[in-house]
This record gives C-alpha cells, structure tokens and sequence, in this order.
C-alpha cells in the first residue's frame, strides 16, 4: 500500500485532509471514495483495514475528514448533513481534476447514508456500498437525544458522542429532517450493496431492511454476523473490504493488463514505452513484474532487475545448504540468506589506489536455526559458497544477442 497525505477545499473554501491509498504494485484500476461514520474521521480502524483490502485488490482509496472533524477545517458545529454530501462531492471533484473521477462510493453509518445521496449528483460513480448506515438520516437522532430538549428549546446544546463533546445546532436537526433516503435509494438506479450486523445496537438492522426494499435492483445483501457498528474487529473490517471488492469487481471495469508473454525461453521480458520502468517478466510459469524505486524515476511495483538477481542468489543458497545438511544427516531447522548489491572497491586488486576501481559486489549473510557445531557451520559456509549461481556469478560468462524479426 502507498499512501498520499492530500487536502482539497470544500464548497466554503475550508482545506479538507484525506488520506489517499494506492496499490503497492500496480496503477489502480478504479478510485473508491470512502464516508465515515458520524463523529468519526479518516483515521478510524476499521476505514483502514476496510481501505487495506481494497488496495490489495487494484483500488485506490480516497478516506477524508469531514468538515470540523479530524485534521479538516471549519466547525462541526455549524455543519449539517448536507454539507457532508457536498464535502463528498468536492472530493470526488479533487479527485476527477488530479487522479480519475470515483467510481465506487462506500459509506459508514452516517456516512453510508450520505454516499446514497452523494451518488446522483457525482456522474462517474457506477456502485455504491453502504455499511451499518441509518434507512434515513434523521434516525442518528437518537444518538444525541439527551440533549434534544436543549437544542430545540436554546438553539444548541454540547452533547456527549462517544466520549468526546460535540456541540450540535438547530439547523443540523432540521436538516436531517428534511432528508428521505428511502426515496432517494429509490431513485439511485445504480448497484447497490447494504452491509448490516444484525447484532449492531447503534443503528438497528431493520435499516438495512428498509434501504434494500425502497432500492431497485440491481442490489445485494450482506450480513456481518457477529460484528458491532463500528467493525472494531480487524477481521470484521477486512472482511468487509474484501466482499466490496469481489462484489464491485461484478460492475466496474476492473481488468488488470494480463501478462500474455510467450517465449521458448526461460525467461522473457516486455516494456511498453508508456510505462516507464514497469516490466512485465515471465519467469519459468510464473508471471512477475520489474521495476525500478520512484528515487530512479520507477513506480517501485516491483524489485528491480539487480533485486532479482541478489533474489536468485539468496533462494540458490538456501536451497544447496538445506541439500547438504540432509544428505549429511544435520539438522538445520532453518536457514536464512539475506543478500544486498552494490558497486565497492575491489579487494587486493591492481589498482586499488584508483577511485573508480570497484566492482559488482553482492554482500551476502547466513543465519542458522540448528544444533550445528562448529565445524558443522564452517563446513556449510563452504558449501553455501558452492551454491549454482554463485558459482555462475564467478565464472566467465556470455551472453549470445540476436534480433527476433
């Protein structure tokens, strides 16, 4: 996972801060928006594990704070639901102006609620997924109804939500209010996934109940049995993430270029000239990817050619110890390799007094878990130095070019 610290300006021109999330080893293949839940921020547990798992499926994941809370502007105060709407909407405009406009919206509690209705007014989103979100906004009430006789009778009231104090308006009552999202779910027309614990107390499942039937299909459900509403369990949370993406994968385009090589070599490699540093390898039956760190000008989406070889090195090694340790009958529970390249100065060569007399050096270090005396370890360590690539390493090699036509 990469990760972006990014900020963008809501309707009033308030900075908002976000977190974006990107695959390790790939370009995304479509960019999810992502609500928290009400009082909550970007940096809440479960939106990460829930954005882990996305990004480990080709994502990329937009999680902000909205307007008042966390590391954004303004405040809470004098905001409503409404303005989380628009907040979502300047997000995915941020988006839309310096990545690729979302495709995917997923909603928390409040926020679920609020992707529903963000969705008609962002015209590149093609799937929305709610998570224990109220059937209508107005439900959240509940949430702060110790002080719901002030805030009617004096306009505002300072009013406990998870052990922080928030102060809450009129105007944010009122305008949870005025919102139906059981019509709007019904007008969405887009696919849709409600996601519910039948065991959530804060927001109860007959929500879920009411936003599946006001929708129109196509639509799914799931349940996530067991979990409470804030997913606090890392595998609640990744759960989560991983059925949003088998589940989008159903509407969005998400194809990856496959790695289609064919050779009657060993191995081969294709670079496409708008893709940088970014190889597409096939190895023996295997299909890998090369890449050179961002520092040289890569995407870091995989280990660079050198990488591969100190890769080779240390897996040919580990392999010709473990082969003579069984053939002698010793017991190596485990042996490790652990292998790093680099041009240094040559070691009693001729002309060692030259500043520019180095060499390709791989620095190469063992660790073993065994009963192995110490003989035994001196013996192995001459083996290791036995191992096929090394020795290919050492030895005068050719390499025969010739253009495929």
């Amino acid at each position: 996972m990469s990760l972006q610290k990014i900020t963008f300006q809501n309707k009033n021109g308030q900075s908002l801060v976000g977190r974006l999330e990107l695959p390790v080893d790939r370009h995304p293949h479509n960019y999810v928006l992502f609500a928290h839940c009400f009082t909550c921020n970007k940096n809440l547990l479960a939106v990460k594990n829930i954005s882990k798992s996305l990004t480990a499926n080709g994502f990329a994941v937009l999680r902000f704070d909205f307007t008042g809370l966390g590391e954004s502007e303004g405040d809470f105060a004098d905001t409503n639901f409404s303005g989380n709407v628009e907040d979502l909407i300047a997000a995915a405009d941020f988006l839309k102006d310096n990545y690729t406009a979302p495709t995917l919206l997923i909603g928390h509690s409040l926020g679920g609620a609020a992707v529903v209705f963000a969705a008609g007014e962002i015209a590149s989103v093609q799937a929305v997924v709610t998570v224990g979100a109220p059937s209508n906004p107005v439900h959240v009430k509940h949430l702060f109804k110790s002080g719901l006789e002030a805030i009617k009778k004096e306009g505002e009231a300072v009013v406990n939500l998870g052990g922080r104090d928030f102060k809450i308006k009129k105007q944010f009552v009122d305008d949870l209010e005025t919102k139906s999202l059981p019509e709007t779910a019904k007008n969405l027309r887009k696919p849709l996934l409600v996601m519910h614990s039948p065991q959530d107390d804060t927001v109860g499942i007959k929500n879920a109940e009411e936003i599946y039937v006001a929708a129109h299909h196509p639509k799914s459900f799931i349940s996530l049995d067991g979990a409470d509403h804030l997913l606090s369990r890392k595998e609640d949370s990744t759960y989560v993430g991983d059925v949003i993406a088998g589940w989008a994968k159903r509407y969005l385009n998400c194809d990856i270029p496959k790695n289609n090589l064919k050779t009657k070599h060993h191995v081969a490699a294709s670079l496409d000239a708008e893709d940088g540093f970014t190889t597409r390898l096939k190895v023996g039956n295997h299909y890998m990817t090369a890449d050179e760190p961002t520092s040289f000008g890569g995407n870091d989406f995989g280990p660079s050619p050198y990488e591969y070889v100190s890769a080779g090195l240390s897996a040919c090694t580990v392999m010709t110890i473990q082969m003579y340790a069984k053939r002698k009958g010793w017991l190596i529970e485990n042996v490790e390799v652990h292998t790093s390249y680099s041009k240094s100065h040559a070691q009693d060569c001729e002309n060692c007094e030259d500043a520019a007399a180095k060499i390709d050096t791989f620095e190469r270090e063992i660790k073993f878990t065994g009963n192995l005396d110490e003989k035994q370890k001196a013996r192995v360590m001459q083996i290791a130095d036995k191992c096929p690539v090394h020795k290919t390493l050492h030895s005068q090699t050719q390499v025969i070019t010739k253009l495929i036509e």
